[in-house]
């Protein structure tokens, strides 16, 4: 048996009362307001008090470079080429009329139109607007972390000071406590969600399966430093409905889980993931698929059409772009949950990457290090808009249902409204977008011909 030696002793207590202190103030300030939905306002304060710090740094580093004469890099945010909407043919249109000063139908073909392609290639080459999603947002401002502005570099010991002073309480401080919450979130909604599965179903269980849900998903985004303004909160999606939002980052269903009670709809994963999914799903009606009915659109689609027939269970939460985009942009919504004719709840998803990019740049990072990113960022800010449901008009189609709520959700948040597929984060340009431009060409000039042949 081992003699504790009075310093020892002394360690020990000291140990266990920081210990306790710890889990108090845990317990107090965190996972108590968690339950009740309620916060004491600290978080904005803190937001508050990291804005004065940034703009004290950047006006630093700013001085710094005049000093000594160094460029600043000032980051394009609406690009490096200023384009106008206009289409294909008032662009060719305009060329004719600048070259030749020929009309449009006079001749069918002239070779300047090629000048129209060439140059349209090297824009893209140039600006282009759909890869440049796939990357993290550069900040005009600098936010002390160094992943996200290239004018990091040394200005004076003070700004290095302070750069070093924010690392520690990043990585010593406020890591050690994100990850306790977080465990403490996903282990509570694991016990929870198994021990109400086995409750009868009715009205009871379906209230502590909420609250359950609700109590951990607020723990998991305390975890997270979040800071969330939900805007229009009577437009919440309801059940047998579809929740529809842009998606930027894995933390969007927390985000959003954290305000509202939803069926989750997802392939089935090993793992921790797995036993957080099989947990779940005794406790709420979540729609999970085996990875060879994933391919199956016709099953998937029938699964859901099931759900939301049922006006009594949860609507279902889905992220149409399939894939995730740095929050500069909405790109083209999968129309595969625009077909089943279920009222569609949009909500609009805007982080403010001053405070930590919550984007997930899947094809860079893997999970482990995307979620190392996020809990040693300052803190995760956003708003989230509910818009008014929208329904399917009888003269649309899916896929025009699917852009008319993409482009509200745009509007919405200050965000770009693209057509392309987000799918070209991992593939090549399909040959149909090529052939698309050659229709459109080819058309104008067929076109014209027979109108001239008519007349």
């Amino acid at each position: 048996m081992f003699l504790l030696l009075p310093f020892d002793s002394l360690v020990v207590n000291l140990l266990g009362i920081s210990i306790t202190v710890l889990f108090t103030l845990l317990l107090v300030f965190i996972i108590v307001p968690a339950i009740f939905g309620v916060s004491f306002g600290i978080r904005k304060v803190y937001m508050k008090t990291l804005l004065k710090v940034f703009q004290w740094a950047t006006l630093r580093i700013e001085r710094g470079a005049k000093e000594k004469n160094h460029p600043l890099y000032k980051p394009y945010v609406n690009g490096i080429i200023a384009k106008e909407p206009t289409s294909l043919e008032e662009e060719i249109k305009e060329i004719r009329r600048s070259g030749s000063g020929k009309a449009l139908d006079t001749p069918e073909f002239e070779l300047s139109d090629v000048f129209y392609f060439c140059r349209k290639g090297i824009e893209t080459i140039m600006d282009d607007e759909v890869t440049k999603r796939f990357s993290a947002e550069e900040l005009e401002s600098w936010n002390l972390l160094s992943r996200t502005n290239y004018n990091f570099q040394y200005i004076s010991l003070r700004l290095t000071v302070l750069w070093g002073l924010g690392v520690l309480i990043r990585y010593c401080f406020l890591l050690p406590l994100r990850i306790a919450l977080a465990f403490t979130g996903i282990s509570l909604l694991v016990t929870g969600t198994t021990v109400v599965g086995y409750l009868p179903n009715g009205r009871c269980k379906e209230f502590l399966s909420k609250h359950v849900h609700l109590m951990c998903y607020r723990i998991c985004v305390r975890a997270l430093t979040a800071i969330i303004t939900y805007h229009d909160r009577e437009n919440r999606p309801r059940n047998g409905g579809i929740c529809v939002a842009n998606h930027t980052s894995p933390i969007d269903v927390i985000i959003l889980a954290s305000d509202g009670y939803y069926a989750m709809v997802g392939q089935i994963h090993g793992g921790l993931m797995g036993v957080i999914q099989r947990a779940m799903v005794k406790a709420c009606p979540h729609v999970w698929f085996e990875r060879s009915e994933v391919k199956d659109r016709h099953l998937v689609a029938k699964r859901l059409t099931e759900h939301v027939q049922d006006k009594s269970k949860l609507p279902i939460l889905i992220f149409p772009e399939g894939t995730c985009i740095n929050n500069t942009s909405v790109m083209m919504f999968k129309k595969g949950s625009f077909e089943i004719g279920a009222t569609v709840y949009p909500v609009a998803i805007k982080y403010d990457p001053q405070f930590g990019d919550a984007f997930w740049n899947s094809s860079k990072y893997g999970m482990v290090t995307y979620l190392l990113r996020m809990m040693t960022s300052w803190a995760i800010v956003c708003s989230v808009w509910y818009l008014p449901p929208m329904t399917r008009q009888p003269e649309e189609d899916a896929v025009q249902f699917a852009n008319r709520v993409k482009s509200a959700i745009a509007r919405q948040g200050g965000l770009v409204d693209l057509l392309w597929d987000g799918g070209l984060k991992r593939e090549k340009v399909k040959d149909t977008f090529k052939e698309e431009q050659q229709k459109l060409y080819s058309k104008m000039i067929v076109g014209n011909h027979e109108d001239r042949s008519r007349s």
